[in-house]
């Protein structure tokens, strides 16, 4: 297959949904940088659907994100999985791929859910080891994502700590999601600018942005399904400001609005990224000085 040449992964993108499929085949250029798919849902597709995704991997960057990894699960990894998604990341000449922190099925299936691993230094070894066996499967670095949770099994240690610990340990890469940071802190009590400030910024790879359910006042739902709130637009700008500008992804997966308005909120990004960058520019300028000459 014939692919278009990308330039470096830069700028904001969008999750690809069925929903507004046809306006991307239907238009030239819609002005997003890159499309996030789950693998699972396209690896296998031929017909129709399979060719348009052929169609809208040339024009533009697709990154993906997968479901069922289970890299926290107590069952084996699934190896004939991974080999198929291998190659369907090399025929699209895909280079991310990221999987929740998280594990997602039991002895009897999936459970269509995230749920939390433990936060002890067994958890620890445990999921880095699986994580290194993907790595050495896919030949290449697995970036795992930070994700939202309801209750913390058996917690030995803070979020952030075992999240570190893993990265650390597995020597993986990291999907920041911002919304989850925002989600954990409201329903778990602690500061969200606090654990942006506590990673490692060498193991982003790119961030993820989204809406979520106010349930109560202390409780947050992440469910992709709402317009990003104002406190998360300012918990990215402060992501950039402490770690610098990254790929920056809107997730929107149920409540599905025009693709205008997600374009909308596309352009929120960007111009969070142009502020922080443009900044950033103006302090790295030295200062003009100005020398009197004496007559």
């Amino acid at each position: 297959m014939k692919q278009k040449v990308f330039s470096g992964f830069q700028g904001a993108g969008l999750g690809l949904r069925r929903d507004f499929l046809s306006s991307f085949l239907a238009s030239e250029s819609i002005p997003v940088d890159f499309l996030e798919v789950a693998p699972e849902n396209w690896m296998k597709l031929g017909g129709r659907l399979g060719r348009a995704f052929a169609e809208i991997s040339e024009r533009y960057r697709i990154v993906t994100h997968g479901l069922s990894l289970s890299i926290g699960g107590l069952q084996p990894l699934d190896v004939d999985f991974l080999t198929d998604l291998k190659v369907f990341l090399q025929k699209f000449q895909i280079e991310i791929y990221s999987e929740h922190l998280s594990y997602c099925s039991d002895g009897l299936g999936h459970l269509y859910d995230l749920m939390p691993i433990p936060f002890t230094e067994e958890a620890v070894s445990y999921v880095a080891n699986r994580i290194r066996q993907v790595q050495d499967i896919l030949e290449r670095k697995l970036i795992i994502e930070n994700v939202s949770y309801y209750g913390a099994p058996s917690p030995e240690m803070t979020e952030i700590n075992f999240l570190n610990a893993v990265l650390q340990e597995a020597d993986c890469h990291l999907l920041l999601d911002v919304n989850n940071i925002y989600v954990n802190s409201i329903n778990h009590g602690y500061d969200p600018n606090d654990f942006i400030s506590a990673i490692p910024t060498h193991r982003i790879q790119y961030i993820h942005i989204a809406g979520h359910y106010c349930e109560a006042p202390d409780l947050r739902v992440d469910t992709h399904g709402a317009d990003v709130i104002d406190p998360v637009w300012a918990l990215l700008s402060t992501t950039y400001q402490r770690h610098g500008v990254y790929p920056t992804l809107l997730e929107r997966d149920f409540n599905i609005p025009s693709v205008e308005h997600l374009l909308g909120e596309i352009g929120q990004i960007r111009t969070a990224q142009t502020i922080v960058a443009q900044k950033s520019e103006s302090l790295a300028k030295p200062e003009r000085q100005v020398v009197a000459l004496e007559i």
